[in-house]
């Protein structure tokens, strides 16, 4: 019985968590101005260095997506700035391909800017085969991009030093 309570209290205190998290509404971006209540902090930190990161994108929900996308955007932005360096690669499997099925203006937008900073996007032929896609029916895909598996592909760059960077977690 004490187990139940604590679950309760548990899903409880998660709930009102996620209340006081403010959402974007579908298709929008955080604003690029700071609000006029906002005060600068005098950030002291180290140089971020060179930073390997693989970002699993398994979920066709767009929100998901396109935090996914801006996260890396504020990252390769901070660690610019901090004098680093950020090699990112995103591992597209299973439902996260649909990112790169027609994906509209403002996400063609986005992933344009992100290979353009050196952001590579990789595909998993496993999942271009269970879905019947042709990878060049895919948003900026080539033989290159495809890999066998984005699961493997994933544990594969992590045991190469890629720090696994999830962030809907």
């Amino acid at each position: 019985m004490q187990f139940c309570k604590k679950m309760v209290l548990t899903v409880i205190a998660s709930s009102l968590g996620f209340a006081a998290i403010p959402a974007f509404a579908e298709g929008t971006a955080p604003a690029t101005e700071a609000p006029s209540n906002y005060v600068k902090p005098d950030i002291k930190h180290e140089s971020f260095g060179v930073l390997k990161v693989v970002v699993p994108l398994t979920s066709d929900d767009k929100g998901v997506q396109g935090m996914k996308l801006r996260n890396i955007a504020n990252g390769l932005k901070a660690v610019d700035e901090w004098k680093g360096k950020f090699e990112v690669t995103v591992v597209l499997y299973a439902k996260g391909l649909s990112l790169l099925k027609n994906p509209d203006e403002k996400t063609q937008k986005q992933l344009d800017m992100l290979e353009s900073k050196g952001v590579h996007f990789e595909v998993c032929n496993n999942s271009l085969i269970e879905q019947g896609v042709d990878f060049h029916s895919l948003y900026h895909v080539r033989d290159a991009d495809i890999i066998p598996s984005g699961f493997a592909e994933v544990a594969y760059l992590q045991s190469r030093k890629n720090y696994v960077v999830d962030p809907i977690n």
